[in-house]
């Protein structure tokens, strides 16, 4: 009997196991059957010979309680409210529904596709309850929570093999369109969904591999962190880098990275009424920042110990820093490394990050680091408390720290805000131990100590006399479980805590603060 292409060709009917529910790779799958050959999953070309298309749908769940020092606003939500802080429990639900649709020209195996169409909608509801007015919508009459929905492209792309440079499966690719770019090994400077433009190639059989980029910003989506609907930011970021893989050892890798962000925003407020560009801090100038990274960094393992490592300096002008009230030349640096060593199923690591901060913030030269838009896997990532919280500084519209970053930057917002590198800086110190429990889970468990490196901007912004270095100590453990031992189900836990010490207490008080958090995501 003809068959239409050597794909469908399939296996033969046989049963090894007659009765049996599972017959193996003698199974000939269904359209719409995930786990064996399928239409829908690319493993039978749509059209001709060589035309793929996969469908894929995604549902991600987040249940989220934290306790975060929370400023009282002027209208509290309680009478008798008098204190300067006031209830800082909250509670945060997102679900996000994500359809992706990918439409490509290859041989479905080893050698890179000839051409790729793919777009990926999110559609987004988010709710967040607070205790106090002010936190969900700058109007207090909206109350102490807000139930929000939004619907981004995080994907919308055309991807084209120009030239296949060597035997080895070596090209150069251009794509175009919002796309998904991680510009160094654990995101320190730039991790996003961004519409912009790529070449990218590798050579000697992918052992040398380069990226030329330019992105233009899309504002984000204030209360999902997605992309808005093609809403300009008017900031142009332009990256280029290069990798070498096996450098001096094998299973090292090594890169040089250039980076440029010139941002030119004006007046922006976000979707529930605060200012955000520029900062509402010090005279709040509409101002331009343009800056250019040099960076090295590694990942890999040289004999028996894992080493990941980063070095930025960031070398620029800011036409009016808010906070300065002048402009400001821009010199700052930015230093990182992890060591592990893998002993059976445990692996132990400790780390060390440092941003610098800066002495003295009136001087003309900012000395705070700042990245473009980070979201870093590092010393816990998404389970540290400081990493995935983001704290208000109090009586200003800024942040001491931003959601998901490690930076100290005094930004409105790592979304929709502008850069700040008149900041303080910060040392942390991280030990911790990832292990794999049994093949369907595993943990992640560290603690942090967090210093800041220079005190005086806070001390300025706050007209505090004294204010201490040290931060505090973050605690966090996380559990990842895949009941199938795949990733169409895995389900995570988090539990962090955060105990302020002297620096921290001078701004915000005593208390411990605390998340927790479960995420499901479903993947078919």
């Amino acid at each position: 009997m003809p068959l239409p292409d050597r794909w469908r060709i399939g296996w033969p009917r046989y049963e090894r196991y007659p009765g049996a529910v599972h017959e193996g790779p003698y199974v000939r799958g269904r359209w719409w059957d995930p786990y064996n050959l399928s239409l829908l999953k690319g493993d039978y070309p749509i059209l001709g010979q060589h035309t793929f298309f996969v469908f894929t749908l995604r549902s991600d769940t987040l249940l989220e309680g934290r306790r975060l020092p929370v400023a009282s606003d002027v209208s509290s939500a309680r009478p008798g409210s008098a204190g300067v802080f006031g209830r800082g429990e909250q509670f945060l639900f997102e679900q996000n529904f994500l359809v992706s649709l990918e439409l490509f020209h290859g041989s479905a195996g080893f050698k890179p596709r000839d051409w790729e169409l793919r777009a990926t909608p999110v559609f987004n509801v988010n709710y967040l309850g607070a205790e106090e007015q002010g936190v969900v919508d700058i109007d207090p009459r909206r109350g102490t929570d807000r139930l929000d929905g939004h619907i981004a492209f995080q994907e919308l792309f055309g991807d084209l093999k120009l030239a296949d440079v060597s035997p080895y499966y070596d090209t150069v690719n251009l794509r175009s369109g919002i796309q998904d770019f991680t510009s160094d090994f654990r995101g320190f400077l730039f991790s996003d969904f961004s519409p912009g433009v790529k070449l990218s190639g590798n050579y000697a059989a992918n052992r040398t591999q380069w990226n030329l980029a330019y992105f233009r910003q899309l504002d984000k989506d204030t209360n999902s962190g997605l992309n808005t609907i093609f809403r300009d930011r008017k900031q142009d970021v332009a990256i280029a880098n290069l990798t070498r893989q096996d450098f001096i050892w094998p299973g090292y890798a090594a890169q040089l990275s250039l980076h440029y962000s010139g941002d030119f925003g004006s007046r922006h407020l976000d979707e529930n009424g605060f200012l955000v560009r520029p900062a509402q801090v010090g005279d709040s100038a509409p101002h331009r920042i343009r800056v250019g990274y040099l960076g090295w960094t590694g990942d890999g393992h040289i004999e028996r110990f894992g080493i990941s490592h980063a070095f930025f300096e960031a070398i620029g002008r800011d036409s009016h820093n808010p906070i300065a009230q002048r402009s400001q030349d821009i010199n700052a640096q930015m230093a990182a490394i992890e060591l592990s060593y893998d002993r059976d199923w445990l692996r132990f690591k400790t780390s060390f990050f440092w941003a610098s901060g800066d002495p003295h913030p009136e001087d003309g030269t900012a000395r705070g680091f700042d990245s473009i838009f980070d979201n870093p896997l590092f010393v816990g990532g998404p389970f540290s408390f400081w990493q995935r919280q983001g704290i208000k500084l109090p009586g200003t519209n800024v942040n001491l720290v931003n959601r998901f970053s490690l930076l100290p930057d005094l930004r409105s917002s790592k979304d929709e805000g502008q850069q700040n590198f008149v900041n303080p800086g910060i040392f942390i110190f991280n030990v911790g131990v990832f292990g794999r429990l049994t093949p369907k889970l595993s943990f992640d468990a560290n603690v942090n100590y967090l210093r800041f490196h220079e005190v005086a901007v806070p001390q300025l912004v706050l007209l505090q006399r004294r204010i201490g270095h040290d931060l505090g100590i973050d605690y966090s453990i996380g559990l990842r479980y895949r009941p199938l031992l795949i990733d169409n189900i895995i389900m995570v836990l988090g539990l962090a805590g955060f105990t302020p010490l002297d620096g921290f207490r001078d701004i915000y008080g005593s208390k411990t603060l605390f998340q927790a958090f479960w995420a499901l995501t479903l993947t078919y």
